[in-house]
């Protein structure tokens, strides 16, 4: 009995396939599937209010540079990457170099906290002020590397992807930065406690 695969039940490779035969359905159906993550990295790497030009930029790249995709890595860790390029990009051409502002908060206003505990409400709204602080404080590299790891949930290897560093560096980025991020939090507790 043979099944006819529906375009949901397709996977990223054979869309990818599908797009670079010049089906533009299958691409669309792949900037659907990869939107809000894309989104979700652009804000964490500080793009705010640009993040909509950000993706639509790197969906345009993307496609582009289609013909090079070659499946080493994950699509969406492939995507992230170009992602990640465009948001340096942005910020290059703001001129900024006091690094890249992290809005935790506002990447996920909904906590696991009940409406009707103001008090829990305040303590968590105060802890992710304190993680967006802190994660402020972090250097450029150390700030992307947590983000990719903590806030995006990236595996190591789609994060060597994402930044383009050697695995080893991203290991130990990710503990240095992590121990950093611990000093700083800890320090904070310390000064409000």
């Amino acid at each position: 009995m043979s099944v006819i695969r529906t375009e949901a039940s397709l996977d990223d490779e054979a869309l990818v396939t599908r797009a670079r035969a010049g089906d533009l359905e299958a691409y669309n159906l792949l900037v659907a599937r990869h939107t809000a993550s894309a989104y979700r990295t652009a804000v964490l790497l500080g793009a705010g209010s640009d993040s909509e030009d950000v993706i639509q930029e790197a969906f345009v790249k993307a496609y582009r540079k289609l013909s090079r995709y070659r499946g080493d890595a994950s699509f969406r860790s492939w995507l992230l990457a170009i992602v990640a390029n465009e948001t340096r990009n942005l910020h290059r051409s703001r001129g900024r170099r006091d690094g890249l502002v992290l809005r935790a908060a506002a990447a996920d206003p909904t906590s696991e906290v009940a409406g009707d505990d103001a008090v829990g409400a305040v303590l968590a709204g105060e802890r992710r002020a304190s993680l967006v602080q802190a994660l402020r404080q972090l250097p450029v590299r150390d700030r992307e590397v947590i983000v990719c790891r903590f806030f995006l949930d990236l595996t190591e290897e789609e994060t060597v992807a994402a930044l383009g560093w050697p695995r080893g560096t991203v290991k130990s980025r990710t503990s240095r930065a992590l121990a950093k991020l611990r000093g700083l939090l800890d320090r904070a507790e310390v000064r409000h406690g």
